[in-house]
């Protein structure tokens, strides 16, 4: 068995084989890694980011009774408040201002991890009167440790530079740099008012003998007293449910590198399955002549089945360490995403490369080689028998169910999955049935008389084996469907993250602008020379009935609309419809009575209609209102937008503050002055400067296009390979023919030129069917399992159908190079030993 494998090797009939195995196995295990070491990682961390063991976050003080158990089940517990203001500089060191991330903490901050400072300290709560700040905070300022910062009405002291902070959470969607003050300040600077959105959080951990049953008693009491008050706004984090928002980016690129892996371990079956057919058709005549000579089937089929498992073996091997190479690869891209220090991989990312790549090649590779253990000896003289068994073909079908169950579970996503799988499954009947039909056309299209014999010639040996012109056009199809798939699912993918941050948006964002600042705020804009802003009153409120039915989180199953309905709505008005909303149901009618205008994404989560009456609490003022009017909103816009919007220019009744965006004046200095002469002349409001923000999102959004494009690299090789499978699979058959043509007299030339009419007419039919098929699945892939907007492109079907010409052309002169320069004798002596 070695000896056979050894000899297969060397003859070059299993290196596109092997070639397909090693680069799928690489591509899943790569995302497997990545992923492996990820969860690892969050897990063991896990505590620390949390806070504690246990977390209940509000936006209220925590409730008392909370307070109590933790008292009772003896676990020791933290207060931190956590809202953003502006820090200021002292007008002797500039005056500058900076929106920053303030977090008062009590004196046994923190119950997990250490607070870790630039000068190597390990420490906990700063002193009372001095801070501990972000570098963002130093350099924005232009302050260093030691020196004064001014934070609402108190004047604290740096102390130290944050270098770590073991409960921040995920680093790269707390954009705003920390200040971190001592609880005991918190009144000195008056930053706490009635209506401040400030995130209280009572973090806990267990203590004495058991300390996970106290910590287990806490999460089960507390939310049965969650439930039993109907409280609002209050969540609570575990260790088990933990913070969704850790890993939201990261997710979005991992649900893409799963997709492009997933593509490339359907493509990799494809390559498997024809270079199995190439493989047992070439020693079809070999068995064929092992028969005559007394060798049983059983020995034949177990030769080939060890010499297909060791060569899978030795193939999935190699793609596991190439895959383990690669995600180092993603490590690095993601560098700015990826904030803890990852632990080692466990061995479910190898198990899952070797089980990926032995089903690989012993579900669609061992089917076709079945069948040489059942070759009949006649086979010697009658070289029409041993075609493929019904056995054959059951083991086949058995391997692609199994293997699309394998795909389905390890993409993460069912619906990607699911997608992507059936979607495949189904364009392979189509492909099929438009192809067989396409080639019993064939002879009515091009009529026996008036026909260049170079087209006729092409057109009558397609049609002359309908069965393997089907296959090759399939099979081509396939390949080009993932090509194109990828491609499509890539720009747009890229086109949508970039979108997020349009070159014009506004880079500034203020908020809590009381009514009597107004005019004063907008004039100093207009003499700055800012035309064009947002301006909205923002009023707070929350929604406390649907239809008269009180609202409670517990009759909403998804976890977002739970989230939603305990949390206050930051609800506005308008007599006039925003420019960048749209209307998707019912009618804008300015100063309707009783009505109000809903976003269509807040409607659909939590299952709102045209005519529902919501009543909202604002300031403890009952305000009910019927829904008039949908809205398509486009939060990618970096505009001010609301959930809610009632359609009046006054509403003198409730209380308001106002919102403004703008993008702030371009020249040299003009941004910084405008924000300090606004921040001096309003000193209560919150002035949020995002440019550096958006800078750093188009940074990270970068990153992970690089990882990307990366594993769409080697999905990019292993739709080659599958184009190169395709043709050789049809060399030795297109070697006989045209070696008996040349026998009875046709010239080089026209035989070349039949070679190029069929490859180019069967590769440009397969780019069509891949083109088609590329547009429905990618609409399936974005509207289910990606959710943004999809465009029918139609270059898409100019651009398969050409490359897939190209392609097939190319792959077909690669595969059939020199058969036409060589001698006849030579071709007819080597088709008859084949």
């Amino acid at each position: 068995m070695s000896l056979q494998t050894w000899r297969d090797a060397r003859a070059g009939e299993l290196h596109l084989l092997i070639l397909a195995l090693m680069l799928a196995v690489a591509a899943v295990c790569a995302v497997a890694f990545l992923s492996d070491r990820l969860d690892q990682g969050l897990r063991r961390d896990a505590a620390q980011l949390l806070g504690g063991d246990a977390v209940v976050a509000s936006d209220q003080p925590t409730p008392a009774a909370v307070r109590q158990l933790a008292d009772r089940l003896n676990l020791r517990s933290v207060d931190t408040l956590n809202f953003p203001s502006m820090a200021r500089a002292g007008e002797d060191q500039g005056g500058g201002s900076r929106l920053v991330a303030v977090k008062a903490v009590g004196a046994r901050y923190p119950l997990r991890g250490a607070l870790s400072l630039k000068d190597g300290r390990q420490v906990g709560a700063p002193a009372a009167g001095t801070v501990w700040v972000d570098a963002g905070v130093l350099s924005a300022l232009g302050l260093k440790v030691g020196d004064p910062l001014l934070l609402g009405d108190a004047t604290l002291t740096i102390a130290g530079e944050i270098a770590n902070e073991p409960d921040r959470g995920a680093g790269f969607l707390n954009f705003a740099p920390r200040v971190m003050l001592a609880q005991s300040d918190l009144a000195a600077t008056a930053l706490i008012q009635p209506a401040s959105r400030v995130t209280y959080r009572f973090a806990v951990i267990g203590q004495g003998q058991e300390p996970g049953s106290a910590v287990q008693q806490f999460t089960t009491q507390t939310r049965q007293q969650m439930k039993d008050g109907h409280w609002r706004g209050v969540r609570l984090e575990s260790l088990e449910t933990g913070r969704p928002e850790m890993r939201q980016t990261l997710d979005r690129a991992t649900k893409f590198l799963n997709l492009v892996a997933l593509l490339a371990a359907l493509l990799a079956a494809i390559a498997v399955a024809l270079a199995a057919r190439e493989f047992a058709n070439r020693h079809l005549d070999d068995c064929a002549m092992l028969r005559v000579l007394g060798q049983p089937q059983r020995r034949l089929a177990w030769v080939f089945t060890l010499e297909f498992a060791t060569v899978g073996l030795v193939a999935s091997v190699i793609g596991v360490l190439l895959g383990f190479l690669l995600h180092y690869g993603f490590i690095a891209l993601l560098a700015g995403l990826i904030s803890v220090d990852l632990p080692a991989p466990g061995a479910w990312p190898v198990l899952l490369g070797l089980g990926m790549g032995m089903s690989l090649l012993l579900g669609f590779g061992l089917p076709p080689v079945l069948q040489l253990s059942a070759v009949p000896p006649l086979r010697v003289i009658r070289r029409e028998l041993g075609r493929p068994k019904m056995g054959s073909i059951a083991v086949l079908l058995a391997g692609v169910m199994g293997f699309a169950a394998v795909l389905t579970a390890l993409s993460a996503d069912w619906r990607l999955g699911l997608v992507a799988t059936g979607g495949f499954a189904i364009a392979l009947g189509c492909f099929a049935l438009l192809a067989y039909g396409a080639v019993l056309a064939l002879r009515r299209l091009v009529p026996q008389a008036g026909a260049p014999r170079w087209l006729l010639l092409a057109t009558r040996q397609v049609a002359a084996r309908p069965a393997f012109a089907v296959l090759q056009v399939g099979s081509l199809s396939l390949g080009l469907l993932a090509l194109a798939l990828l491609v499509l699912m890539r720009t747009d993918l890229i086109e949508s993250w970039r979108a997020a941050t349009p070159v014009n948006a506004p880079d500034r964002f203020v908020i809590n602008i009381q009514p009597d600042q107004g005019a004063g705020f907008r004039g100093e804009l207009e003499r700055a020379g800012v035309k064009d802003y947002d301006w909205y009153p923002m009023i707070r409120g929350r929604l406390v009935a649907i239809n008269g039915e009180a609202v409670q989180a517990s009759r909403f199953t998804e976890e977002r609309a739970q989230r939603l309905v305990e949390r206050e709505f930051n609800l506005s008005h308008s007599a006039e419809l925003p420019s960048h909303n749209q209307i998707s149901g019912g009618k804008w009618t300015a100063e309707e009575q009783g009505g109000v205008s809903v976003e269509q994404g807040l409607a659909d989560q939590l299952g709102l209609k045209l005519g529902d009456t919501l009543r909202f609490d604002i300031a403890g003022v009952p305000v009910d209102s019927r829904i008039t009017s949908l809205r398509k909103v486009d939060w990618g816009s970096m505009r001010v937008n609301f959930f809610v919007l009632y359609p009046h220019a006054a509403m003198p009744e409730l209380p308001v503050s106002f919102i403004s965006a703008y993008r702030s004046p371009q020249g040299e200095g003009g941004a910084a002055a405008l924000d300090r002469k606004l921040v001096n002349a309003f000193p209560n409001l919150t002035l949020i400067d995002v440019s550096a923000e958006l800078h750093q999102v188009q940074q990270v959004l970068e990153q992970v296009i690089m990882a990307v494009q990366l594993l769409f690299a080697v999905a990019l090789a292993l739709g080659v390979v599958v184009l190169l499978v395709a043709a050789v699979g049809s060399r030795d058959a297109r070697t006989r023919e045209f070696a008996l043509m040349r026998a009875f007299g046709a010239s080089s030339a026209l035989m070349a030129a039949v070679q190029r009419a069929e490859l180019l007419g069967l590769g440009a039919l397969a780019g069509l069917l891949a083109g088609l098929a590329a547009q429905a699945l990618g609409w399936a892939l974005t509207h289910y399992a990606f959710e943004f907007e999809w465009q029918f492109k139609p270059w898409v079907l100019i651009g398969t159908t050409i490359g897939g010409a190209v392609l097939a052309q190319l792959a077909g002169w690669w595969a059939l190079r020199g058969v036409l320069q060589r001698p006849v004798v030579q071709t007819l002596r080597e088709a008859d030993t084949n």
